[in-house]
């Protein structure tokens, strides 16, 4: 695809959270197949601590979010962390971007998290191409656009909410409701807000999602801004396999017990272990991983658990040597490797994003416990709209309890309901790798991308784009 003399370079800028940079990276692979010359642009501090697949070829620098020596979690509060970025960060990647043009590498385009408004302000004063690129679901992005467009005020009012192209949503099932056991702070609410300030002046709107899982809200999209679904961004290897030896998403934050894990699956009969993970950032109550803990050991159900370390003290006293014939509690999962793994009989998660787009791409049936932000938003989607699980309910104390749990997870593995689940996963997973394969609705959009980037580099060199691409 590359063009003599036409060699655009894309800088790629995450939120600096293992979310965020799963996706970015994999589209970044994506370009980088294509002819596209990139460089991944990650924090100082994360720069320290991460763990990079050797065989990651993608060029990385970094810029400062202000705790360049001691981290992000140690800012005083949501608003100091998100402040500190936005001041250091704006300041570092104008810098960045004077220093490649200095050395002969200019960037063409900025592609950047839309968690975050300030970087296309900077990509303006250089005059790059002003993408952003949502990691959350484009029901979660429209609804918090019109938040910020003062179309829906808090606190919700009213039994229902109605949203372009979506089912009536209650205030619950939005990223914006307070409940007074989990709400979420001011600050953060007001910086998810704020990602959509600006958002009219982006030059192309990226999603990790593909067409035909939003597909009205896509068009409704369509209609205000160049938009285009690219994902599911997972390892091409679980997809379509045309991006070799691309087999993991190659920069982890946490270390997973790959072969603990798998080795452990590989003697359990096929559909009948239990997976659970919240993630790396949902942080449940201590009472709800005890209900959890009693939950899995009355499930008489074999059980792979990834309780991260700063988790482990909430667990119920022996539970972990109590069951261990039953099973397996680690502090992080190769997931991907554990979705895919035939053992597996449904997914308990906290239903993040990414953790959702991976089970309907390897057709996992779920047990949807959303936490909070996009969480409830993208549960009631997956009972509701997409069929591929049943979404439990906490009681008046927020908690879901341990009978909950066995009853949904014994539904999905044994039940009618989970037959009906099964099938419904079957078609996802077939749609899903039909978008991102060869002439797909996100193959395309990338090539589409693609050839917008050289038209572009062309034109700066006084040169004729081609009328068409071929991938």
């Amino acid at each position: 695809m590359e063009k003599k003399g036409c060699n655009p370079h894309v800088l790629i800028l995450p939120y600096p959270a293992q979310g965020h940079i799963n996706p970015m990276l994999q589209f970044a692979k994506r370009l980088v197949s294509k002819g596209i010359r990139v460089t991944f642009v990650t924090t100082v501090y994360l720069s320290k601590t991460m763990h990079v697949d050797p065989e990651t070829s993608i060029a990385m620098e970094t810029i400062s979010d202000g705790f360049d020596d001691t981290g992000p979690q140690n800012a005083d509060g949501f608003a100091a962390c998100f402040y500190s970025f936005k001041i250091h960060g704006s300041r570092t990647l104008a810098k960045l971007i004077k220093k490649l043009d200095d050395i002969g590498q200019p960037a063409t385009a900025l592609v950047y998290d839309g968690l975050l408004h300030w970087p296309l302000d900077v990509a303006k004063k250089f005059g790059l191409f002003k993408v952003a690129f949502f990691t959350q679901s484009c029901a979660v992005s429209t609804i918090l656009y019109h938040f910020n467009r003062g179309l829906l005020q808090l606190p919700l009012s009213g039994s229902h909410i109605s949203m372009p192209g979506m089912p009536l949503l209650q205030p619950s099932e939005t990223p914006l409701f307070f409940d007074g056991l989990i709400s979420i702070p001011p600050a953060l609410l007001e910086f998810v807000g704020n990602q959509y300030s600006n958002i009219d002046e982006a030059d192309w709107i990226l999603f990790n999602s593909f067409y035909k899982l939003e597909e009205k809200i896509v068009d409704w999209m369509a209609k205000r801004w160049k938009v285009g679904t690219v994902g599911p961004t997972l390892p091409s290897m679980y997809l379509d396999k045309r991006l070799e030896d691309d087999k993991d998403y190659g920069i982890k934050l946490f270390k997973p017990k790959t072969s603990d894990c798998i080795n452990w699956l590989n003697d359990k009969p096929s559909g009948s272990v239990v997976y659970v993970s919240f993630g790396s950032v949902a942080d449940p109550r201590q009472e709800q991983m005890e209900e959890f803990a009693w939950g899995l050991k009355g499930s008489n159900c074999y059980f792979l658990w990834a309780v991260r370390e700063s988790m482990e003290t909430k667990l119920p006293k022996k539970f972990v040597e109590e069951t261990s014939d039953q099973g397996l509690v680690v502090s992080w999962c190769p997931q991907l490797e554990v979705l895919a793994h035939e053992s597996i009989g449904c997914f308990v998660t906290h239903c993040g994003f990414n953790s959702v787009l991976e089970a309907l791409s390897l057709g996992v049936p779920m047990v949807a416990m959303p936490q909070w932000v996009d969480q409830p938003t993208n549960a009631k989607f997956v009972e509701d709209v997409w069929g591929t699980g049943i979404r439990v309910l906490p009681d008046e104390k927020g908690i879901v309890g341990s009978q909950v749990l066995q009853k949904c997870s014994k539904e999905i593995m044994e039940g009618e309901k989970g037959k009906e689940i099964k099938k419904n996963g079957k078609k996802w997973k077939e749609l899903a790798k039909e978008a991102i394969d060869e002439g797909g609705s996100s193959d395309s959009n990338i090539n589409e991308f693609v050839a917008k980037l050289l038209d572009m580099e062309l034109e700066m060199q006084g040169m004729h784009a081609p009328e068409e691409i071929v991938a």
